[in-house]
This record gives C-alpha cells, structure tokens and sequence, in this order.
C-alpha cells in the first residue's frame, strides 16, 4: 500500500449535527447502529415527508446518497430540503437518505482501516438496519460514488436508478493517477497532510467555484477539527488503488464490472474544472452506462455540489425513474420525453472490466442500412463514382509545378478514404470511437471524414475559430480517443493537454514526431490499410459527427448528429438546389466544405484562412469557380464583406468564370439585401440565396434575393428568412410579459415567440448536456421538434421573420421588444453602419439603448454627437434612453458578423452608471 498505515485512534459513538449550520436542519440529523456494531450518523428526510404530507402519504422510493473524502452528508444538504419542498409542492415525494460514512462525519470512530470491499459492506450493513427497501436510487460523489455503486451492484432488486457526480471506477493503465493524489500518497506528506494537518482537507475545500462562504466552510470543517478525528482521511486516502496489487484493487475491478452490466436509469452529472476526477473518468462512465443521461455544469469543479445548481436535475432524473418503473422497462428510453441518448449498446455480463480501448467492432446496428432500404449512407455517391478519374476535391492552396491546384479524381478519393477507414481500423479505431479532426478543408480532410465515417467512428469537428479556450473547451467536452491534426493542432494538443492519441496528418522528422506525442503519422496509417478489408457499416442510427456551435450565443456546445440526419441533410440540399454530379461547389463557409462527395460532386475551398472568414477575396472565389467550373458557391456573410470589398481587383477572366456560377448562398447569419445584391452583381446569372439554420439544424428555411426585395415592402419587423425547405416545419411559442417563451406552440401569423423548428436533418442531441436537451425540447408537440433560441414570427405568408435572440429580448415596462426591428430603423440613418439595441435597468422595466458603429468610424467609444443622436432617436421606432458609439461592434468569430448584445448590454449597463467608458 502507498502511504502509510492509519494510526488508530480512541473509538467513539456516532453524533448528531449541532444547531446553526448553515442549509441544514437539525432535525434531519439521525443517529443509528447496525448488527455488526456501527455507529452511524445520516440525514433523512422521511420524518418531514410524513409530518408535512400527513398520514397514508408513502415516500416513493429512497434516493440513498454516499459522500466522498473529505466531506461528509453535508454536502447533500440541498437534496434533502429540495425534495421534500417538491413534494410539498406536488411532486412524487423522495426519501432522501444521506448517511456519513464509518470513520468519516459525525459517524462513529473505530480506529480500524476500512478498505473498499469493507466500505460497501458497511453500507449494505447500514441500510439492513434502516430496514431500507426499494426502489432505491443511488447517489455518489467522489470515492462515495464508487461506494454508492458497490452497494448498487449487490442489491439489484432494490435498485430503480444510479446518480453519480464526479467519481471514478476505473484507473486507464495509461494515465497516472491524478497530481493531487499522487501528492496526498507520497510517503511522510500522506500523513502530515491528511491527518496532522487540515491540508487535504482545505485543498479540497479551496476547489468550489466559487469560494466557499466562510459559515459553509466552517461546517465542512466540523467533524474534522482535530487529527484524531482525521483518520477516516488518511485511510480513505490510503487506500486509493494505485496498481492491481493494492488491496483494494480487487473490490474496485468487481465494482467497475458491475456497473457495466446495471441497465436502469442513470445520470451523470459532472464538473469538469475538476483536477482529481477529470472528464477522462466521466468518459470511461459513460462508456460503461451508455444508456445514462450525462450534463456537465461548465463552470463547476470537483465540489459539483456547492458549484452548480444540481438538484433540480436530480429531482427531474428520481421523476423520470418513476416512469420507468411504471412502464416495466429498464434504461433511460422510458422516461425523458421522445429522445434520450441512444441505449444501443448496453453492455452483456462479463467477469472483467471492460476497457473501451481495447473494445472490438459490435455487430451491426438492428436499424442497419440493410433493415433500412430508404436510408443511403453519406458515402453511396462516392462509391458510385469510384472508377471516375474525373476531378472529386481540389486544393487551391496546392499549386503545382504548373501553377495548377491539386485535384484529387474520384478513383483516387475512394482508394484513399478505404485505405485511411481500413489503416484506422487497424490501430484500434472503432465503431462509436470519437476522432477529433484538426484539419484544413482540403482532400486529406475529406479523406479522414469519409473514412471516419465508413467505419463508424464519430468525428468530432470544432472551429479554429473558436480560440484556445473555445477548443480547449470543446476537445475536452467530447474527450475523443483520437485526435488527427496538421502541426498547429498537434502542438495545441500537447501544450494544452487535450486528449486522444495523437495522429499526425502530416510526415514529420523523427524528433518533432517524439516532441509532440505523435503516436501515429497518417502516411504510414493510410500505408497499413493498402488492400485491407473494411469492417460493416454503420447504421443510420449510429452516432456519426459531433459539430459545434460557434459560441457567438454563448459557450460552445457539441451537437450530436446521427447517419440518419446527416443523409437526410444532404437529400434536402440536393433536392432544393438542384445538385447533381456535374454541378461543382467552391465551399468559402466551413460546415458546407465536406458535402462534395456526399452529394456527388466536386468541391473546392479557395484560398482562405478558414478560421477568418474575412480573409476571403473576390479574387480566390474567381480561381476557384474557374479551377472546378462549378455552379454553386457556399459563402458566410464575413467573407461575402470582404468579397465585395475586393472586387476591384477582378480583370474579365474572373468576371467571366463568377458570371458561370447559378446558384449564390450566403449561410450561417444575416445578410442584408444590398450586401447580398452586391455579391450578386458579381455572379449575375447567379440566384442569389440565403438559407436560415443553425448548427442543430443546418437547413431550415430559405429564401432569395427577389424574396428578400418582395418582403421590403412588408409591415413585419425583423429579417425574412423565407419558408421551411426539405421537409422543415416551423413554429413559434408566443412570448408572455416577461419575454418568457410560454405559448402554446403555433402558426399563427404576427405572433412574436421563440423559434420552433423540425426536420429530418435535426440533431440528434446536445452532446453531454441532457439539461440542455430537455430546455431545448420543454412543451414541444409531438415528434423531434427544437427550441431554437431565436425569436420572431410568421406572416400570413408562411415566411418566417427573425427578430432576435430569446436571451437578448428587452423586458420594459410596455412588455417584451424584440432587438432587430428597431436596430433596422436605426440603420437607415446615413452615418450608421451597424447597430445593436439593448435593454439596461431591472428587468421589467428595461430602457432601450442604441449602441451605434458608424460609417466614417469612431475613434474611442463615447456619447453620440448630438446630431447623430438626434437622428438615431428621429429614425427609432421605440424611444432610446441612449445612444452609444463604438468604433467596432463585438462579434463572434465564425461569422465575424453576430453582434454580441449580451456584452454590449452590460457594457453600456455599466458605462450609463457612471462606470469608465472602455471599448465595450
């Protein structure tokens, strides 16, 4: 064992908890001894229940809650009082009983060491005396999750559910134990800092985010004040399994076993600024629960349970164990509404831990292609065309000897992608295995898709975009087991601690290769699968991508989107705008870059920094449109500015090759119809297009330049995105006078609401965000619909115009007002380029401000002149409390063209109070 032995200490009884502490009733604090002895302290709720819901009122089941070390029951405090306010209020009512464990708490004292296998049976000891019956749900935090689940494997009669914040059941054999701990077992610190002093114990404390209050921290400190009363820490410590030879090791392996095999409800819900418990151990979870609902709190760490707002999703989860054991079924399909993460995959019985690195291809999905005759997998078009020596994939940015860009036939593709799908298979990549793509749009990137896909690994793409933090964020969220990157990204990588073994795109020397962890170059992967046989398809219901958002709304969040979805995504752009193999599309907006050889013709990204939409010229579209002869250009709006910006620089070759183009699409924000009739003029023969979606739903509804020009003319506020397409349906959930989205879900025209949408091509879910999914999907009709966020209306048309986003909704004294109509007002004034209306004060009785950026541009923020702002109020269809200068709007970086109002809101918050007048 590492560390050293426990020294033994005087026993003592168990106590109850003392008046004042703060959240917690003294008369939920129990004292209690079992046949072997025990001494135990734990809260219960059930007292309450009775004496506040009367005679005849039985509890519904037993949620029965394990802390961790250091801590104690205290920590569930919040669980206890919630769930008997629920039920007060309505709700199933839910014993809550939170017990401390032996050496630990207000529990008694024996001065012996408690391995794990004795922990578990001091649990199963003390619930025998409770007399608990089921159902039960258990509940655990850091080593008491591992303890709660002990308990959970060995009495599966009992058991209704798991609950789980931040723990572990398994140590992955390439992984050191985390810093912290090793630190805490290091020989003489084991014992100064556990049990002579209080450092392990105000280390932990010090994790909260934020700061513990001092009266909190206080009562964390209670049962641990002198070093005697610190045993249960040392040995709880001590015996950590570090390697298979620890004594504890044994019981750790039968307990992580076990789980695998649990098929009941299950929620996961974890802090990742977490440095013990980080989200490597909440991926080995879910690999062992793949049915369980997972939300990670994104500001939360270890101490989840001071960090984040975590019963409510608890009570939600004990709710939906009622309907599962109500409907006779097991896992999570029974109780969380028309879609919950997929339950494919729950685990057989087997005596050894399953190690999901090792894991071997599953059969084939029940809902295969083969039982699925409608669904055509992404990759059909290029096997059709897999003889077709004609051009597939240019790069531009790879000009030849000749000056000429790269092609890539479709022969060659095809190989390539089998070559790539087989080589990844054969180092270990396998069905439902996330691979994180950190590529440039090019051929290698189609290739690495493609063959990611056609063997059902789950790529997971996130933009540069999105910035250290941002991707840091995002590579850390989904935790790929692979990672394929360019130079740039494998560095990130290393520096940044991101996970995945590491696979680089490129050659590189031997010593760079070693500098930056490289496990594998692609080459020599690509090299391996020469002629080696593919493993089965996927399914259309098997996992496929995950995409993220581009954070302009908020933090980034990984979307999950399913074969099924991203098939149906291609038939709805096929069929809209008209693709066939001879159409040809130059991809400037990067989630359009891949759909080449799903849709069956060629593509080319021209010459750009793909992270810096504004770094695209009119010049690069007309070499790209000339290189492929293509039809279709996919522009965002960032680079749409740019484009026009430097058309001067076309001679009439490149006028000539841009008036070839038929089809014009501006995705992924607003436009306004002078920019986009100016990038039109520049493709005269073009239509010019601008669908709505988003990253949930790619394509929603469309409409043209001539449709944008025709809805000038209409009353309606907000920007007219057109009608659903490819089997889109919209509607919108009125907004009440709090700008709360309330309304029944409807069509009628001229209603002011949150945005609902539904189509083929919808995600499938959030990805490790169930809270997030079930706000997304809250009182929606029947079938897959999504809250989008967005606001707006329908007209008498059926066009849908958008006004808004849902959280930048000003709630005034007169009611709900949209931010997009009065900001067009505002925009016809001459000096003003762009602007952005935001509320300040309490809400309900917000004052509109306009925050402007001018033509001529601002050289420092500031108070309008008095002419412009005279002319701002005259143009404003609402009365401005304000109005603000700024040289330069905030935007998000993907699109460089969403304004942040969230912080402009803020800003001029702060600046009208009398705070400094700083760049917003």
């Amino acid at each position: 064992m590492t560390g050293t032995t426990p020294t033994p200490t005087a026993p003592r009884p168990a106590d109850t908890v003392p008046p004042g502490l703060p959240g917690l009733d003294p008369r939920h604090s129990h004292v209690l001894t079992d046949a072997r002895g025990g001494s135990w302290h734990y809260l219960d709720n059930g007292p309450e229940l009775a004496a506040r819901l009367g005679p005849g009122v039985e509890p519904v089941g037993t949620v029965l809650a394990v802390h961790g070390n250091p801590t104690w029951s205290y920590l569930w405090r919040r669980l206890v009082t919630d769930a008997v306010d629920a039920a007060v209020a309505g709700a199933p009512a839910w014993r809550v009983v939170a017990v401390d464990q032996l050496e630990m708490g207000l529990s008694g004292r024996t001065g012996e060491h408690r391995t794990l296998a004795r922990r578990v049976a001091d649990l199963g000891a003390f619930t025998d005396a409770l007399g608990l019956t089921g159902p039960v749900v258990t509940l655990g935090h850091d080593w008491g999750g591992v303890v709660s689940l002990g308990w959970a494997v060995d009495h599966p009669d009992q058991l209704a559910g798991v609950a789980l914040l931040n723990t572990a059941v398994h140590q992955p054999d390439d992984a050191p134990v985390p810093a912290p701990l090793r630190l805490a077992l290091a020989g003489p610190v084991h014992r100064l800092g556990t049990r002579t002093t209080r450092a392990f114990l105000e280390t932990t404390l010090a994790l909260a985010r934020p700061r513990l209050a001092h009266d909190v921290a206080q009562a964390y400190r209670l049962p641990y004040l002198t070093a005697a009363e610190r045993d249960g820490i040392e040995g709880f410590v001590a015996d950590i399994p570090v390697d298979d030879a620890h004594p504890s090791a044994a019981e750790l392996h039968r307990v992580a076993a076990g789980v695998a095999r649990l098929s009941v409800p299950a929620v996961l819900l974890w802090g990742p600024h977490d440095p013990i418990f980080s989200d490597r151990y909440l991926d080995d979870l879910v690999h062992r629960l793949p049915h369980a609902h997972v939300h990670r709190f994104g500001d939360a760490g270890h101490l989840i349970a001071e960090d984040a707002a975590w019963t409510p999703a608890v009570l939600r989860f004990l709710a939906g164990v009622l309907s599962a054991e109500g409907s006779g079924t097991s896992g999570a399909d029974a109780f969380t509404g028309p879609r919950g993460p997929s339950t494919s995959g729950l685990r057989p019985s087997a005596p050894e831990v399953p190690d999901p690195s090792a894991s071997s291809d599953p059969s084939p999905s029940a809902a295969s292609s083969e039982s699925s005759p409608s669904f055509v997998p992404l990759w059909a078009r290029l096997d059709a065309r897999a003889d077709d020596d004609g051009p597939a994939v240019l790069d531009m940015s790879d000009d030849g000897a000749d000056g000429q860009p790269f092609v890539a036939s479709w022969r060659a593709l095809d190989r390539q992608v089998r070559r790539v799908a087989s080589g990844l298979h054969g180092i270990g990549v396998r069905r439902g295995d996330r691979v994180s793509l950190l590529v440039e749009p090019g051929p290698t990137l189609t290739a690495l898709v493609y063959a990611c896909l056609r063997i059902g690994a789950v790529v997971v793409v996130a933009d540069a975009g999105l910035g250290v933090r941002g991707l840091t964020r995002a590579q850390r969220g989904a935790w790929p087991r692979f990672v394929v990157a360019q130079r740039k990204g494998l560095a990130a990588a290393r520096a940044l601690g991101w996970p995945g073994v590491r696979i680089s795109a490129d050659p590189l020397a031997p010593p760079v290769r070693r500098a930056l962890g490289v496990a594998h170059e692609l080459v020599d992967v690509a090299r391996a699968g020469d002629g080696q046989p593919l493993p089965p398809e996927p399914g259309p219901h098997d996992e496929a991508a995950v995409l993220f958002t581009s954070g302009s709304t908020g933090p980034a969040k990984g979307v999950v989107y399913r074969h099924a979805e991203l098939s149906a995504l291609r038939d709805a752009i096929a069929a809209h705008f008209d693709v066939g193999p001879d159409t040809g599309l130059v991809t400037g907006f990067a989630p359009f870059a891949l759909l080449g050889p799903a849709l069956g013709t060629r593509s080319v990204t021209p010459v750009m920094d793909v992270s810096a939409p504004r770094t695209l010229t009119a010049r690069a579209v007309a070499d790209a449109v000339r290189a492929s002869d293509a039809r279709i250009v996919f522009l965002s709006p960032a680079a749409i500015l740019n484009v026009v910006a430097t058309a001067d620089a076309l001679d009439d070759a490149d006028r000539a090759a841009l008036a070839r183009v038929r089809t014009f699409l501006s995705t992924g924000a607003p436009i306004s119809a002078e920019l986009l009739g100016s990038a039109q003029a520049l493709m005269p023969a073009a239509t010019a297009h601008t669908p709505y979606g988003m990253t949930e739903c790619l394509l929603v509804t469309d409409v043209t330049l001539d449709g944008i020009r025709d809805a000038a003319t209409a009353p309606d506020d907000g920007v007219c995105v057109g009608t659903p397409v490819g089997g889109g349906e919209v509607l919108v959930s009125a907004l009440d006078d709090d700008g709360a989205a309330t309304g029944e879900p409807s069509s009628a025209p001229g209603v002011l609401g949150e945005v609902l949408v539904r189509a083929p091509h919808l995600k499938e879910r959030y990805d490790r965000l169930w809270l997030t999914d079930l706000a997304a999907e809250r009182d929606t009709p029947p079938g897959r619909w999504h809250r989008t966020g967005d606001v707006g209306h329908l007209d008498d048309q059926g066009r849908l115009w958008i006004e808004g986003r849902l959280a930048h909704v000003l709630r005034t004294a007169g009611g709900p007002l949209a931010p997009v109509g009065p900001e067009q007002h505002v925009e016809r004034v001459a000096q003003v380029r762009r602007a952005a209306v935001v509320g300040v004060g309490p809400a309900g009785v917000q004052q509109p401000v306009a925050v402007v950026e001018t033509v001529d541009g601002a050289r420092r923020p500031a108070l309008a002149p008095e002419a412009l702002a005279a002319a701002v109020r005259a143009a404003s269809p609402v009365p401005l409390a304000a109005v603000l200068v700024v040289p330069r709007m905030p935007t998000d970086v993907r699109h460089n063209s969403k304004v942040d109002r969230a912080r402009l809101a803020r800003w001029a918050d702060g600046v009208l109070t009398g705070g400094r007048m700083g760049a917003p």
